[in-house]
Parts: structure tokens; C-alpha cells; sequence
């Protein structure tokens, strides 16, 4: 099948794209310029069909999309709510059999129960979480209404080696990895018992895969695309102490006073939205629907990204 997708060199594009080509799909990957993904040394990258468009400055980019007359879209960009009633508008009349939409963990709110169900109301907390909620709502709609093929993806803390991953104090601040290397002293806000839920890249990029593979089951649906289980700040904290051969040192601070230990209004903001969802998300119907099985824990998650970073020279840790 002809496969475009939207964002295709980023976090998750850079792991579906060689998925959908090994799998002998012609792929289309869209960006605003081209450039290397995380996976550039994948062969899979040598069959791939670059296009060169910008959501942002090209009033025509949707209809530049429905030219294309793909069987399926992959839309990792959308992250406004005008932009995806624009792109169902433009692909209405085309071959079109399959749209993904890529949502976020950040359109739930603060939980009520755990896990969160991925087709539960949501209450959005910020104007990205309320755009993406919007998108979803939308989409259902339409599929039930007019039969649009619609499937939602909810990552959590996308992570990978290459990027800037979600820290133990649910920022993306990298100086907290190399004081904890450094055996320094780490305050957490509260008890630190708020909850992050990491992912790898790869996992997201596999439950595209699994939806398109389990098309009829997806369509109508949204998934959390999260690994098996969330943890802690204490449990993560803990765990890069470790990591880098040193015996934990973690405080606790409330939050007024961590914030002030912080001194970074935008940091403090970053882990406020993180930690005030304390997400753990279900994976039950991804599971039973798609036969999604997440292939790393957050902690091989983290690992890979911290080591990554020492690789890059970001953190100085002498092995």
C-alpha cells in the first residue's frame, strides 16, 4: 500500500518509516526539509520518497497531501484542531482507507482512576492536551457519522537514544542526569510518588504498525502507546542512581519550596503538567485488539537514552 507519513523523521517517524518499508510498503515520509532521521543508517531509509512540505506556512499543505492519493496516512503533526478538520476535509474523495492521527497522554487531565482508559472523557489541562482531545473528538465523530477511517495513538514520554528525554523531576533539564552521575544530593517535589510513563520511540512506531495490520479493529478506537508500566520519580530518581554506580541521595521538598530550589519558572511549569497527571495508562485494549506487546520497560528506555547521552558528551561519566 501507498503510505504517507506526516513527520516522517522524527522521534517516531525515524523507527515507522524502516517498519512500513521492510514490510513492503511504498513510503512517502513528509518534512519541512529534509534532513537525517534518528535511524539514518536503517538501509530501509534508501526506498524511502522524501517530500518537502511545511503545515505551517503552506496554506495548501492538506490538499498537497490528498495529491498524493495515498492509502494511508499517518499524521504525526497535528497539533491543532483547525488543522486536522482540514486534513479529513482534504482527504474525503481520495483512495484514502486508513487515517492515524497521533495524539498525546497529555489530552487526559488529572486522573480519577488508574490505569486511565484511552476512550475515557478527558479533561485536558493546556492548550496542546485541549488541541489534541479536540482532534480525537473530532475524528470519532466523523468515523461514526460519515464512516471516516480514524484511529487515535496516545504516546506517553516518548524516548530514545538522540533526544532530549523527560528527566526524573518530569523535565527535560540534562544537568539533573549529571549530578546524579556526580553522587550529588536530587530533591523531588513532594513525596515523589507522581508517576511518568515513558515509551520508546520503537514501541509507538510498533502500534502504528499493529493498527494498520489490525485495521478493522482499530478504526473508531483510541490507544495509549505506553509500556507496560509507569514509575515513580522516587522509582526513576533511584534507578539513575544506580545506573551510574552511586548510592541515592534524594530529598524532599513541597512544592512551593521546590520550586524555589528549582529557581526556573519554565522548568517548574514543564514538571508541573507532567506530575499533575501523574499518568498510568492502560494498554488492555491495545493488547487485545491489536496484539501490541511493548518491547522495553521505561527503565531500558532510560538507560539507552542516558547512555546516548554520555556517548554524545552531554553527560561526563568516565566508564
Amino acid at each position: 500500500m501507498k503510505i504517507i507519513v506526516l513527520g516522517g523523521y522524527g522521534h517516531i517517524g525515524s523507527y515507522l518509516v524502516p517498519k512500513l518499508v521492510k514490510l513492503g510498503h511504498e513510503v512517502i515520509a513528509v518534512s519541512r526539509g529534509k534532513h537525517d532521521s534518528y535511524t539514518k543508517n536503517d538501509s530501509a531509509w534508501k526506498r524511502v520518497e522524501h517530500l518537502s512540505l511545511d503545515r505551517v506556512k503552506d496554506p495548501n499543505f492538506a490538499q498537497k497531501v490528498a495529491d498524493v492519493n495515498a492509502d494511508i496516512v499517518i499524521d504525526l503533526i497535528s497539533f491543532k484542531i483547525e488543522d486536522t478538520k482540514k486534513i479529513v476535509a482534504a482527504l474525503k474523495g481520495t483512495n484514502l482507507t486508513h487515517y492515524l492521527f497521533c495524539s498525546s497522554v497529555w489530552a487526559h487531565g488529572r486522573a480519577e482512576t488508574l490505569p486511565a482508559d484511552p476512550n475515557g472523557i478527558k479533561h485536558p489541562l493546556d492548550d496542546y492536551g485541549k488541541n489534541k482531545y479536540a482532534g480525537e473528538m473530532f475524528l470519532k465523530d466523523e468515523y461514526r457519522k460519515n464512516g471516516f477511517p480514524a484511529t487515535i495513538i496516545m504516546p506517553g514520554q516518548i524516548s530514545g537514544p538522540g533526544w532530549t528525554i523527560i528527566n526524573p523531576l518530569g523535565n527535560n533539564n540534562t544537568d539533573v542526569f549529571q549530578r546524579i552521575a556526580d553522587g550529588e544530593k536530587i530533591y523531588l517535589p513532594n513525596f515523589g510518588m507522581e508517576t511518568l510513563h515513558h515509551v520508546h520511540a520503537d514501541d509507538v512506531a510498533q502500534m502504528f504498525v499493529k493498527a494498520i495490520q489490525h485495521r478493522n479493529q482499530a478504526l473508531g478506537e483510541s490507544f495509549h502507546a505506553v509500556s507496560d508500566t509507569s514509575w515513580t520519580l522516587y522509582g526513576y530518581t533511584t534507578a539513575m542512581y544506580k545506573f551510574f554506580n552511586q548510592t541515592p541521595k534524594i530529598g524532599f521538598l513541597p512544592w512551593k519550596e521546590w520550586a524555589e530550589y528549582i529557581g526556573n519558572d519554565a522548568e517548574v511549569e514543564h514538571t508541573y503538567y507532567h506530575i499533575a497527571r501523574s499518568g498510568q495508562y492502560s494498554i488492555e485494549n491495545a493488547k487485545k485488539l491489536l496484539g501490541y506487546s511493548p518491547n522495553h520497560t521505561p527503565l531500558e528506555t532510560v538507560e539507552e537514552a542516558v547512555q546516548s547521552y554520555i556517548d554524545r558528551g552531554i553527560i561526563n561519566y568516565p566508564e
